[in-house]
This record gives C-alpha cells, sequence and structure tokens, in this order.
C-alpha cells in the first residue's frame, strides 16, 4: 500500500492549523459562549470560558503562536533575508527529484551609496520602496521576494514545469524595465538601474540550498564586475568570488604586490572635436582562477590593509607607462587621470615622488591628471593634504574635482587647490536627455564652471542623446559606457585608432560657436 507524500499530509495539517489556532478561530468564540449559556446555563458558560484556553494549551495552541512567520522590512514589507533562506530550502528540497524547476534571482540597485550622498538617506527609503513594489509587479502572486540586504532584493521562482534560461532573461528584462522608470522624490525625477544574477536550480552545485543561493550571488557579482544594468545567468565558468573578511585583505594585498592588480583604461573625449581628450586609469584585479573581482570587494580589502597608497603609487606609474607607449606609437592622448586616496595626499613626500616619477619617464607635469573627491574637500582637509593638492597644481598637474554635486565644494575650495575641471557625477547624467529637472541641474552646473573658467566632464554617459545633450548645453567633455567600456592597456591602442578612424566622416554635434 502507498500511503500519501509526507510533505502533502504536512500542508494539510498546517492549513488546518491555521484556522484551528489563528484568528479565523476568533470569530466563532462568541458563539461557542453563547451557545454554551443558552445550552447549559452558567454552569455551562464558566466551563466554556475556562475549558476552551484549557484545551488550546493541550493542543499545542499556545505553542503554535510562539512560531511567528518570518519577519518583514519595515521599509519594504518584503520578506527579510532569514526567512527567505528558510523558503529557497523548501524549495530547494521539493525541486530534488521531481521533475519540477526554479530560479533564483539576486538584485542590486546600482550606484545606491551614490544616490544617498546626492540625494539623501529619505530619498534612498523611497527608491527602495519604489524598487520592491515595481518587482513585485514584474512577477506572478506564487513568486517569492525579499529584501536582502541595503539595496538588494531576491526573488524565489515558484517550482513548475517549464522554465528554462530564455524565460529567466525575459523576466530579468521585465524587472530592469520597470526598476529604470523615474521616480518621483520631492518633485525630481530620479533614474536608477540595477544589475542581476542569476541561477537556475538544475544548475546549482549539488549539496545545501545555501550553494544555490552562493551561486546566484556569484552571477550578480559578475554583473556588477561589467558595469551597470547587466544582468548575468550562473554556469559552471562563473567565478565564485573571494568571501570578505580577512581572507579577501590577504589576497588582495598579495595581488597587488604581485602586480596583478592593474590600471585599465576608460576614454574620455571632446564634445567639440569628438577626438580623444584623455583616459581615466582604473583599478582591476582579473584573479586567474576567480575571474575579475569588482573593485567593490577589494578597494575596501586595501583600505583596510593600508595599502591604498600604495596603489595610487602603482597606478600612477602605469598611467605614464601609457602615456610613453602612446606617444611612441604616434596616438595623441593629452593627459590620465589617476584617483588619487585620502592616504596617498596626507604624505609629506608625494610632491618629491611625483616630480621624480614625471622626470623618469621624461614627461611634462601637464600629462599626468590628479583626481580627488569632493569629499577630500568638504572635509576640512589637512595641512599636508592641502599643501599637495595646491603643490601638484602649481606644479602643473591637472586637478580634477570628482564625483562633482554629491560633496557640496564650496566656490572658495574650488579656487584654492586651483581646481582645473569638474567632473559631473553620473547621478546627474543618468537619463538627462530625457529629464528636464536634469537638464536644469547640469545646466546649472556648467554655467557655474565657464563663470568660474573651470572646465568640465560628465561622467556615466551612457546613450547618443546623453551625448548631444551635454555637448549642447556646454559641456567640455564626456566619459562612459556610451563612448568605450574601461580596458586593458593592450587594446586602448586599436581603439583610439578605431576612434580616429570613425571620425573623418562624422559630423560635430558639439556646442555652435558665434
Amino acid at each position: 500500500m502507498k500511503f500519501p507524500n509526507s510533505r502533502f499530509l504536512n500542508r494539510i495539517r498546517d492549513g488546518i492549523a491555521q484556522v484551528v489556532f489563528g484568528p479565523p478561530i476568533l470569530a466563532f468564540l462568541p458563539a461557542l459562549t453563547l451557545g454554551a449559556f443558552w445550552f447549559g446555563g452558567e454552569t455551562a458558560l464558566l466551563a466554556a470560558a475556562l475549558g476552551l484556553p484549557l484545551l488550546f494549551a493541550l493542543l499545542g495552541g499556545f505553542s503554535r503562536s510562539e512560531v511567528r512567520p518570518a519577519g518583514r522590512d519595515g521599509l519594504t514589507g518584503l520578506m527579510l533575508s532569514s526567512g527567505f533562506e528558510a523558503h529557497v530550502k523548501t524549495v530547494f528540497e521539493r525541486t530534488e527529484d521531481s521533475g519540477l524547476k526554479s530560479a533564483l534571482l539576486v538584485i542590486e540597485i546600482d550606484d545606491f551609496d551614490e544616490l544617498v550622498a546626492a540625494h539623501g538617506q529619505d530619498a534612498g527609503d523611497i527608491v527602495m520602496q519604489r524598487c520592491g513594489e515595481r518587482i513585485g509587479s514584474a512577477l506572478r502572486h506564487r513568486d517569492t521576494v525579499a529584501r536582502i540586504g541595503r539595496n538588494r532584493f531576491a526573488i524565489c521562482l515558484t517550482p513548475i514545469l517549464q522554465l528554462d534560461l530564455e524565460l529567466c532573461i525575459q523576466l530579468a528584462g521585465r524587472i530592469q524595465v520597470a526598476v529604470e522608470e523615474p521616480i518621483g522624490v520631492d518633485g525630481t525625477s530620479l533614474f536608477v538601474s540595477c544589475s542581476i544574477g542569476m541561477c537556475q536550480r538544475h544548475r546549482a552545485p549539488k549539496g545545501a540550498p545555501g550553494n544555490w543561493l552562493e551561486c546566484t550571488v556569484a552571477a550578480l557579482d559578475e554583473a556588477i564586475g561589467v558595469g551597470p544594468s547587466s544582468i548575468r545567468a550562473y554556469s559552471s565558468d562563473t567565478p565564485v568570488h573571494l568571501h570578505r573578511g580577512d581572507d579577501l585583505m590577504e589576497d588582495a594585498a598579495a595581488a597587488l604586490e604581485n602586480g596583478m592588480i592593474q590600471a585599465w583604461f576608460q576614454p574620455q573625449i571632446s564634445t567639440d572635436t569628438g577626438r580623444v581628450s584623455g583616459f581615466e586609469a582604473l583599478a582591476r584585479w582579473c584573479h586567474p582562477v576567480k575571474g575579475m573581482i569588482p573593485p567593490s570587494a577589494f578597494l575596501p580589502a586595501l583600505e583596510q590593509a593600508g595599502l591604498l597608497q600604495k596603489l595610487s603609487q602603482q597606478m600612477v606609474q602605469q598611467a605614464l607607462t601609457a602615456i610613453k607607449s602612446w606617444d611612441a606609437a604616434g596616438l595623441k592622448v593629452p593627459s590620465v587621470g589617476v584617483n588619487f586616496a585620502t592616504d596617498e595626499l596626507r604624505d609629506p613626500a608625494l610632491i618629491n615622488r611625483i616630480r621624480w616619477e614625471l622626470d623618469r619617464f621624461g614627461l611634462t607635469a601637464d600629462r599626468l591628471t590628479v583626481e580627488v573627491l569632493e569629499t577630500v574637500m568638504t572635509d576640512q582637509p589637512d595641512e599636508v593634504v592641502a599643501r599637495n593638492i595646491t603643490a601638484l597644481g602649481e606644479m602643473g598637474c591637472h586637478i580634477d574635482l570628482d564625483d562633482f554635486g554629491t560633496g557640496h565644494a564650496s566656490i572658495a575650495s574650488v579656487r584654492r587647490f586651483r581646481v582645473s575641471r569638474i567632473k559631473i557625477d553620473r547621478s546627474f547624467v543618468t537619463k538627462s536627455d530625457h529629464d528636464p529637472e536634469q537638464q536644469k541641474l547640469i545646466a546649472a552646473i556648467l554655467t557655474m564652471a565657464e563663470r568660474l573658467e573651470l572646465k568640465t566632464l560628465a561622467e556615466g554617459v551612457e546613450t547618443v542623446g546623453e551625448h548631444a545633450l551635454l555637448a549642447q548645453l556646454g559641456c567640455d567633455h564626456v566619459q562612459g559606457f556610451g563612448i568605450g567600456r574601461p580596458m586593458p592597456f593592450d587594446q586602448t591602442l586599436d581603439w583610439v585608432i578605431s576612434h580616429e578612424a570613425k571620425l573623418q566622416d562624422a559630423p560635430l554635434i558639439g556646442r555652435q560657436r558665434h
């Protein structure tokens, strides 16, 4: 004789228990007590009043009441990480040998910290609320969505018979479209994007349900490494990134020592001529086994290890080496920007070391652009930091004020440190060709820069429309995925040659000169 599936019986039992021991029973209590009084008088009423709670306790009702449903996020109302992991375990077991298929998706709102820095935590909370609602609206009612981090959501699809990779990709695309709709905050439209990692149940390694979720997060890490609004699916070739903590700190330190962390270069072009006006050197770690480790993972580890200063030194050396190679190849690249960490700027020997590096490579100071975060200038820099920034400008290096608009640097500090160019943060640039409010903000920044005789560069340009708008508004230079992604040095030569070739027949889109 074949007995019914125990899990099926458990589900029936749990459903009955929810009625017997849950809120629905409250509707019947008045009727029960009234009926007892009607048929048995005061004695029966007293027995019912004392007997029902006793019976409830004997049947385990009070113990059940202690088992409360998984907590909910106070902001979005969604399930929290602990409850989601328990649900994933249930789905994992249910799909073990049943022929049913499922998938996990983990979604991260891109550049959330920058959004909060620019618009405040209240705006960040509103964005997370709206994104949670929109993600839920893109799913079937049986699918489960949770908030598992400050700017992360997770989805577990209910098991079904037919679920292939194409359907998962289509779902991820629908989620991205929903999330990227403008979000109104205090009369301003905010635009966000999201990166998504996914893992189908049958592709997850055998073992614990946690492995399934870890693989999904690994796919998300790979998507983040590619750039904003990317989607990646887990496969056996997906690099599972290093665990954060002491292991990552030690591995990152070893990678820096062994030259595994390299400068990749992202092009910047002039809106007047369309020609390359420079590159920005960005640190990238390509692990021989684990693949690309995102900067958001290894930069904090290097900072914790006190190695950001050494990283800045290596980036300067690699940038100057690249300039010499471009010069030797006959390519005109005016300058390369290098991000200087605060620890580097606190070094009293910085000026002499930069002067020595420039002399060693036989380059003038104007070939090096020093990029300083706006927050460095707003945090009341100490005397050494202020002296170094000023001295670098006096030496002839270009000083770029990075992430302008997020740190509230004063005009006085801009003049004090001989800033030559401000870099407009990507949060102002995104979707600016569709948002009049964004356009007003950019126009105001450009007007201020023109009055102060500062050059401007817009970051995060991803579309032709954004590029054209910035050129028409008077922005001098642009940079972003719509121009060119960060690339290893050996790819820059072909990129510059190809870009220059395209300019031969292309019309200029720069502002009109009168």
